[in-house]
């Protein structure tokens, strides 16, 4: 689809410990990044980055408010804030 990133092997290295739930293409519009974020890049994607797409969804995840305007956004955000925080923990 037009303005979503192709998944390609050559974009992404694909570590054989991702799962395959998250190898399906799912992504995230992410304002502070002004791009769509797809759940495999989350591995690839440099510190700084990853801490705003946390910030991102957790700030979505903490309004109770975001979760009757846009139901699917509050939950993908979910997957996408628990995921990164798995992810940056791993990294330490």
């Amino acid at each position: 689809m037009a303005g979503r990133m192709a998944c390609d092997a050559s974009r992404h290295s694909m570590p054989s410990d991702i799962p395959a739930q998250e190898q399906t293409r799912k992504w995230f519009r992410s304002h502070l990044l002004n791009r769509e974020v797809e759940l495999q890049e989350l591995y690839d994607l440099p510190q700084a980055e990853l801490d705003l797409l946390m910030a991102e969804t957790a700030e979505i995840r903490s309004d109770p408010e975001n979760k009757g305007r846009s139901h699917g956004r509050w939950c993908t955000a979910g997957y996408v804030l628990e995921l990164a925080r798995i992810i940056d923990a791993r990294r330490d």
